[in-house]
């Protein structure tokens, strides 16, 4: 039986997803993109380091338009990232100072355009192998940095020579934010040996730093390095669903209507996409809900609970029942999120390798997630509830 006939069985709602991806997509509109200058040389590494650290290679897949002689302005529908690609600066000594003239120029003609257009920062790349910066790339620097934070990024560093060279650029005291020693792609040396890449790590928690925290959100979700810093995002947002999840439980008995908690709990997802930053499409959310046997059976499962309240705990009243209410959408909400957040993570993860999980694998991993969140996060809930009623909801969604 195909998975699309197995959800069909199992009452599955495909508007679910497509009301999943619209709220993701309606999340991300309003998330303040990130927007960055990256300068060097031809030769510096510029699109290496922009495929290692950003998601879907934006450096080849990305649209380009000019916007000066000097600059082209690399965009990628999903991604709340706008790069501003310098070029042509071998420029000979006539003509550097209208490049800095041109750059200062943007870098204001862009700001003045609003906070979603104006910069927030430049890389400047140097490949270290070349051990070598020219006087005019100082005074390019110099110039961005009166406007803009400038981390400089030493590519292809392998080697004594790049270390000493990182030390000389260091006792320059450039006005930069930092200086990142980056290896963005594993470097080959023999068939069976090549020297791991790295900083790339370093560089993101320093953009971190620099960089306002009101495009966080843009930075964390184009950056496909630290997964992990987008499960800690998405778990941190996940939280403020929890007390809005008890509000709308905490009514008289039964829990909360459908119609109130699964828009909430799509909404929750929706925004947790969004934050993650991966591109998502109907098959694979229709997968992950499949896994849960809906998310309008998870609010089955919370008025099931509930209601069987009254028989295993003797003199409960409305008040009291609202309560347990209450903690069940919680538990609920918070378990869906995670479950969900964890599925995401190995998406990126398989991603991260080159490889594509099948929406089989998806479902299956939903399956397990579920129950293992369910088992952390239902505490909260009384063992003479949770022990009868638990493993026979698990035991019938989850086939």
């Amino acid at each position: 039986m195909s998975l699309w006939s197995k959800m069909k069985k199992r009452n599955m709602n495909p508007q679910l997803a497509q009301d999943l991806l619209a709220k993701s997509h309606a999340e991300l509109s309003k998330m303040q993109p990130i927007n960055i200058m990256i300068a060097g040389k031809t030769g510096s590494g510029k699109s290496t380091l922009i495929n290692a650290l950003f998601r879907e290679k934006i450096a080849e897949t990305g649209v380009g338009m000019p916007i000066t002689q000097e600059v082209q302005k690399l965009t990628k529908e999903g991604i709340p990232l706008t790069l501003f690609d310098t070029q042509g600066l071998e420029l000979n000594v006539d003509v550097q100072h209208d490049v800095l003239t041109s750059l200062s120029a943007l870098i204001k003609q862009e700001k003045a355009k609003g906070e979603r257009d104006q910069l927030h920062l430049a890389y400047y790349c140097l490949n270290a192998n070349m051990s070598r910066i020219e006087s005019y790339e100082i005074e390019l620097i110099s110039a961005i940095a009166q406007q803009l934070p400038v981390i400089l990024i030493l590519t292809q560093t392998i080697g004594e020579e790049t270390e000493r060279f990182e030390q000389y650029l260091q006792s320059m005291a450039l006005p930069v934010e930092a200086i990142v020693p980056v290896l963005a792609k594993d470097y080959r040396i023999q068939k069976s040996y090549s020297i791991q890449s790295f900083g790339l790590q370093e560089l993101i928690d320093i953009t971190l730093e620099v960089i306002p925290s009101e495009v966080h959100k843009a930075f964390i979700n184009a950056q496909r390095i630290d997964i992990q810093l987008k499960e800690d995002s998405a778990k941190s947002w996940a939280k403020t669903y929890i007390s809005s999840a008890f509000g709308v439980g905490f009514t008289p008995i039964p829990i909360a209507d459908a119609s109130l908690l699964v828009p909430m709990q799509i909404t929750m997802l929706g925004h947790i996409t969004a934050i993650f930053g991966l591109s998502l499409d109907k098959s694979q959310i229709l997968s992950m809900i499949a896994g849960i046997g809906g998310t309008g059976g998870a609010t089955l499962f919370g008025k099931f609970l509930v209601s069987s309240a009254f028989k295993v705990i003797p003199g409960i009243g409305t008040i009291t029942g609202g309560v347990i209410s209450g903690a069940t959408a919680s538990v609920l909400t918070v378990t869906l999120a995670y479950s969900y957040i964890e599925v995401l993570k190995r998406i990126a993860m398989a991603e991260a390798t080159g490889q594509d999980l099948k929406l089989v694998e998806i479902q299956k991993l939903m399956n397990q997630s579920l129950k293992d969140q369910l088992a952390i996060v239902s505490d909260i809930l009384p063992d003479s509830i949770k022990n009868r009623f638990v493993p026979e909801w698990l035991d019938y969604f989850i086939k």
